[in-house]
């Protein structure tokens, strides 16, 4: 007997339909005697449905009341599907977060979980009833209703799973798997069988839309096994685990992208100690994520050029801080593009072989890509690129570094 939790997304439950062919999932491991409890997003649109009301009544909106309106919709697919559960003659009641209570910090609309007191359910999951909990929702210190921003519901899994010290976590999604890279881009992509932690971290973070990378991250804190499955199919999934499970470990394991990318430039700024810290600096406070950074070698010892990306949908807000700092920064000029891409070569193999980063840039140079920026990790290679070359890039690279299937 293992003790299992699962995690169906909106698309998973989209209608009732959709909820009832869900019960048949989770009822098919409780007949097998596993312990199972399951961890819903809200209805496909849902959310988008509700945060929409919100903005309508009130565009300076109280994010107490936000997370109060939001955080219904788990609410309704979490009741439906214990309902669909006791009609198949399984025990199942719903738990929303404040009644487990999932504790959590009070960053209304981002919170992070703090503490998960599993006592209750712990009991019931002994006695074979299946728990199903409302997830991407919390409780925060002042006894009011929290949520974990967008993808909170892979968090809130992984989070159970660690605390229950559940034998796997289950991520339902609508792909049967992880795949060496985006598979409408590349049809010779592969399945991958098995993936570390910190490939599939670089991965989400990359652009990869499998998993959320806080689920990740957490699930990598923890030791969580987690298996990604399509709640469409019953082909077998993809394990990700630690890097002493993967036996064979491959050189690289996918080529990741992400068309969600801007480029800022800063011409002529003073190059002093300090600069970068008045740059980053005013950026951080704003809530902008600074992703790969350049500064260019100063040719007077009087002024310099910095490069960076950072989220398309932070580029307004971030031109508007910069701007404000003028006075302050003294750049000559402030330059920005929309239209890159960032491809990411990732595997755990690099770190002991040598020419990686070498073959990319040669096979992005034979097809005449330029690169603009560059950034690494110990296994990661990312290039910032124009747009328009995203797929010939990824297409090239995965034929390049051997990953194409029959």
């Amino acid at each position: 007997m293992a003790r299992i939790v699962q995690k169906f997304g909106g698309t998973s439950v989209a209608n009732t339909d959709r909820i009832k062919a869900v019960a048949l999932r989770v009822k098919a491991e409780v007949d097998a005697g596993n312990e199972v409890a399951v961890t819903l997003s809200a209805m496909a649109g849902e959310t988008n449905k509700l945060v929409e009301y919100v903005t309508t009544m009130s565009s300076l909106y109280d994010a107490r009341e936000y997370d109060t309106v939001v955080s219904s919709g788990e609410q309704v697919t979490a009741g439906l599907l214990a309902l669909a559960l006791q009609d198949l003659g399984i025990s199942a009641r719903s738990w929303m977060g404040w009644q487990i209570p999932l504790r959590t910090d009070d960053v209304h609309g981002k919170a992070r979980i703090e503490k998960i007191e599993t006592g209750e359910l712990e009991v019931r999951l002994s006695r074979g009833e299946v728990c199903v909990i409302a997830g991407f929702q919390g409780l925060g210190p002042d006894n009011r209703i929290t949520t974990l921003g967008r993808g909170g519901t892979d968090t809130s899994a992984v989070a159970l799973a660690a605390a229950l010290k559940a034998d796997r976590c289950d991520i339902y999604t609508d792909v049967d798997g992880v795949y060496t890279t985006d598979p409408r881009i590349t049809p010779k992509a592969q399945k991958i069988e098995k993936i570390t932690y910190e490939e599939m971290l670089e991965m989400a973070s990359v652009g990869a839309k499998v998993l959320q990378t806080r689920s990740v991250e957490l699930a990598m804190k923890e030791k969580v096994r987690v298996q990604v499955l399509s709640s469409y199919s019953d082909e077998p999934g993809t394990l990700v685990v630690d890097e002493d499970e993967v036996v064979e470990k491959e050189l690289v394991s996918g080529i990741a992208y992400s068309r969600d990318e801007a480029k800022v430039t800063l011409v002529g700024v003073p190059d002093q100690p300090g600069i970068a810290a008045g740059i980053f600096g005013p950026l951080a406070d704003s809530g902008i994520n600074v992703d790969m950074i350049v500064q260019n070698i100063s040719q007077d010892n009087k002024s310099t050029d910095m490069t960076f990306t950072l989220p398309k949908a932070d580029l307004e807000r971030a031109v508007a801080t910069l701007e404000s700092k003028h006075s302050h920064l003294e750049y000559k000029d402030l330059r920005f593009d929309e239209n890159v891409a960032k491809v990411s070569v990732i595997g755990v193999g690099m770190r002991s072989h040598a020419g990686v980063a070498q073959r990319m840039f040669t096979t992005l140079a034979e097809k005449g890509i330029n690169i603009q920026v560059i950034s690494t990790s110990e296994i990661k290679v990312s290039v910032l690129i124009a747009e328009e070359y995203t797929e010939l890039a990824v297409r090239a690279l995965h034929t390049a570094y051997g990953l194409d299937g029959d």
